[in-house]
């Protein structure tokens, strides 16, 4: 038969599990995610945020990127399952650079990351040759990613600014690729048909790496509050950033993330769905969560102030970012912007000025607080508007 359709997952109308291999790899973004919010916490400057929210772009797209593939290719298939365990090990050495990667250990990121981004796409256009489809849609990512690459390879032997510039434009070509349709001259340009993707697949691999980044965010607070001395204010503070991840888990998994599931699965066309409501608007609830983490650590060392402006931008700046995914995602599901979500931004924001009468416990507080809030409200309305 012409290709290896034997690696394609079967369609038969029902959900594809996530294969045992696909969880294995997600290990490796545990530690992925452990090492942003450690860089971003030692590099709390505008400069450091850059680099993290770069370096977080990067993690997130080459695990959204093999998420897609998966739903496609079938994990349990050898050839697959050796392709994923060898994107695993790229993957740890990608992870173990990021803490170094905008200085001695540039080359190694970049070429881990061009690694796994062409050689997973190289393995797919094998793996589905002779299925016209997927092979000229797959064709059109692998010229941008190879271009990108190009330009992630020089930005490695670059150093400071310079790096940071040549890495920010190979990414931006890769991340503005999926919105004009990854369109290559002689190749034409993609559709979101072309994308058929299983849609409640492609929900639960998301909300898996939404577990993966609140599970950092627990496992780096339990750490750093079992090496303290457990006074009444730390034990406050560690109570109230435990209320916090478990707000957030809330507002994604109570309701949110199975309209999600419901809205792709039923969907005509999954695949634009995917783009904007999970590979896109994600990223935000993925930025937050990274942030709450660095923001309960500050607020652990110093609970009772005074308040520093790091703490206030890392509280605050959380609570707003996750909020806004939150809010664009439902949007993008549900087809209203949530008013709760968009009253809670605001609020957050407003936690800034408040800051200067506030100790950071009573502030990480009152950005639980909100969250909660938020949660209690819209549940209700998001669960009317499943059904």
């Amino acid at each position: 038969m012409p290709g290896d359709r034997g690696l394609l997952r079967i369609k038969s109308g029902h959900h594809h599990r996530v294969s045992a291999v696909e969880l294995f790899f997600d290990l490796v973004f545990v530690f992925a995610v452990t090492q942003l919010s450690h860089l971003l916490m030692e590099h709390f400057t505008l400069l450091g945020a850059a680099e993290t929210l770069l370096l977080t772009l990067a993690v997130w797209w080459v695990w959204m990127y093999t998420a897609w593939c998966t739903n496609w290719l079938d994990p349990e298939k050898r050839p697959v399952c050796f392709m994923m365990l060898a994107l695993m090990a790229a993957g740890l050495i990608l992870s173990a650079s990021i803490p170094k990667a905008f200085e001695a250990r540039g080359l190694a990121f970049a070429a881990a990351y061009t690694g796994i981004q062409v050689g997973r796409t190289g393995f797919f256009l094998w793996a589905v040759r002779g299925h016209d489809r997927l092979t000229r849609n797959f064709q059109r990512i692998f010229a941008w990613l190879a271009a990108a690459a190009v330009w992630w390879i020089a930005g490695a032997f670059a150093e400071g600014a310079e790096r940071l510039a040549l890495w920010a434009f190979a990414f931006s070509l890769e991340f503005v690729a999926p919105a004009v349709a990854f369109w290559t001259p002689g190749l034409g340009r993609s559709t979101t048909e072309d994308w058929d993707v299983e849609g409640g697949h492609m929900a639960e691999r998301a909300s898996l790496f939404i577990i993966i980044a609140l599970g950092e965010s627990v496992l780096v607070t339990g750490a750093t509050f079992s090496e303290l001395e457990w006074t009444a204010p730390t034990v406050a503070a560690f109570a109230v950033s435990f209320g916090g991840s478990l707000a957030m888990w809330w507002l994604y998994f109570n309701a949110a993330a199975d309209a999600g599931t419901q809205t792709i699965s039923s969907s005509s066309d999954p695949g634009r769905i995917a783009r904007l409501s999970y590979t896109y608007i994600h990223l935000f609830l993925v930025a937050g969560i990274i942030v709450a983490a660095v923001a309960d650590e500050f607020v652990l060392a110093h609970p009772t102030g005074p308040v520093d402006a790091k703490t206030v931008i890392a509280i605050a700046g959380s609570v707003a970012l996750y909020l806004v995914g939150h809010a664009l995602f439902a949007w993008s599901i549900s087809g209203r912007p949530p008013l709760s979500s968009v009253i809670g931004i605001v609020v957050a924001m407003a936690l800034a000025p408040a800051s200067a009468f506030l100790s950071p416990l009573v502030l990480m507080a009152a950005a639980t607080a909100i969250l909660v809030g938020v949660a209690v409200v819209e549940t209700p309305a998001l669960v009317e508007g499943r059904g």
